[in-house]
């Protein structure tokens, strides 16, 4: 076997850990995106189908409403504009809470109109929207 150094940067010191490669694998065990999928691969599969199948349905819905949804008719340019936009995503987050909430811990029933799982599904997106919003990129 053969050892080699991986440099790592770091905010408080830079430093050095020693790898054994085997040929097979190679990776920081400090990594946790490697570590995730070594130890659970299952689970990162499933995190990475879920985050695609999230995307594409993104895309797919704002190519229906377009960003002004999110935007209420505003730009994202101003401070004002983008502490609109998330109030916006505040209250639908709240409306899938909410529906949740009622759904699942008071009266521990089906969803009539749209499986609850959607309202997860919801809840995910929206709190990327947000993060977009935040970082003015919203529309860009």
């Amino acid at each position: 076997m053969k050892k080699i150094k991986i440099i790592k940067d770091s905010p408080k010191s830079d430093s050095v850990d020693d790898i054994t490669f085997n040929g097979n694998i190679s990776y920081d065990k400090n990594d946790p995106i490697n570590y995730i999928e070594k130890n659970f691969p299952e689970t990162a599969k499933a995190f990475q189908e879920i985050q695609f199948e999230q995307y594409n349905t993104f895309c797919s819905k704002q190519m229906d409403y377009g960003p002004h949804n999110i935007a209420m008719g505003t730009g994202i340019g101003e401070d004002i504009d983008k502490k609109l936009s998330l109030i916006g995503l505040i209250v639908r987050i709240n409306d899938k809470v909410q529906r949740l909430m009622n759904l699942v811990v008071k009266n521990n029933r089906d969803a009539q109109n749209e499986p609850t799982i959607d309202a997860f599904k919801d809840l995910s997106v929206y709190g990327i929207i947000a993060q977009i919003v935040d970082k003015g990129k919203w529309g860009k």
